[in-house]
């Protein structure tokens, strides 16, 4: 048997999935953060997989407590947001990493965030960094912001960033779930 309870069992067929799809890769790669790796997790491979993008937004709807709105950073968290707002009935909204010198110039595209609470949904997490600039945009523009759902948490700092803004940190899967699993006869 895979793992116990309902949460084990979903997160085992996510990491088989992101597996399967070719998500996981290994190679030397910069990050956006900077950092320097040796995989990566590109979950763009896995998201646009209709029945994968289904299951990370199941789980994900299943982790965001009382929230009233959900936002994610363009590009990578789009198709994810999209799907976790469908899946949970939540509108949401879309931050644009960069400036906008046409049209509004808004920065947050969607339905307005003042006075509500939302979950911020992402892709990867590794420091944090684009869900932090995330948080303090949507605070600023009057939104409460205590939790971020992520599909893959790389587990190199992002928790602990987020814990000093007071926010929570969630994640369908581990980095260390997947390279603890045989990736095509790749390094453990």
């Amino acid at each position: 048997m895979r793992g116990a309870g309902f949460g084990a069992g979903r997160r085992d067929l996510l990491k088989d999935e992101l597996v399967a799809c070719g998500a996981v890769k290994f190679g030397d790669f910069t990050l956006t953060s900077g950092k320097k790796s040796r995989y990566y997790v590109d979950v763009k491979q896995a998201s646009t997989v209709p029945r994968i993008l289904r299951q990370i937004a199941d789980t994900m709807k299943t982790k965001l407590g009382d929230a009233q709105m959900l936002a994610g950073v363009e590009l990578g968290a789009v198709p994810i947001l999209v799907a976790v707002a469908l899946a949970s009935n939540l509108p949401y909204a879309i931050i644009r990493k960069g400036e906008r010198a046409h049209g509004t110039g808004k920065k947050i595209e969607g339905q307005p965030v003042s006075g509500k609470r939302v979950v911020v949904i992402e892709d990867v997490t590794t420091t944090g960094s684009s869900v932090l600039k995330a948080v303090e945009l949507l605070r600023a523009e009057g939104a409460t912001v205590g939790r971020v759902e992520t599909v893959v948490d790389r587990g190199e700092g992002a928790t602990e960033a987020l814990r000093a803004m007071d926010v929570s940190l969630g994640a369908c899967v581990s980095s260390q779930d997947l390279l603890a699993m045989n990736v095509g006869g790749a390094r453990k």
